[in-house]
């Protein structure tokens, strides 16, 4: 018989693996608006300048 408790959890992972997939698209999408609409703050920071090339090569 299976164990209610093992079933229990990995509904409850399964749902955070979900909110976070969905939480870093859309933290990558809203950092790709702001570099649109801010072009002053390319070069300030190193990580958002990645992501945001990423984005553009990925298109």
């Amino acid at each position: 018989m299976e164990n209610p408790t093992t079933t229990d959890r990995d509904s409850e992972l399964d749902g955070v693996s979900t909110q976070r997939s969905s939480l870093k698209s859309r933290h990558a999408s809203a950092l790709a608006k702001l570099m649109i609409e801010r072009e002053d703050l390319r070069g300030t920071h190193a990580f958002a300048d990645f992501i945001d090339d990423s984005l553009r090569w990925s298109a």
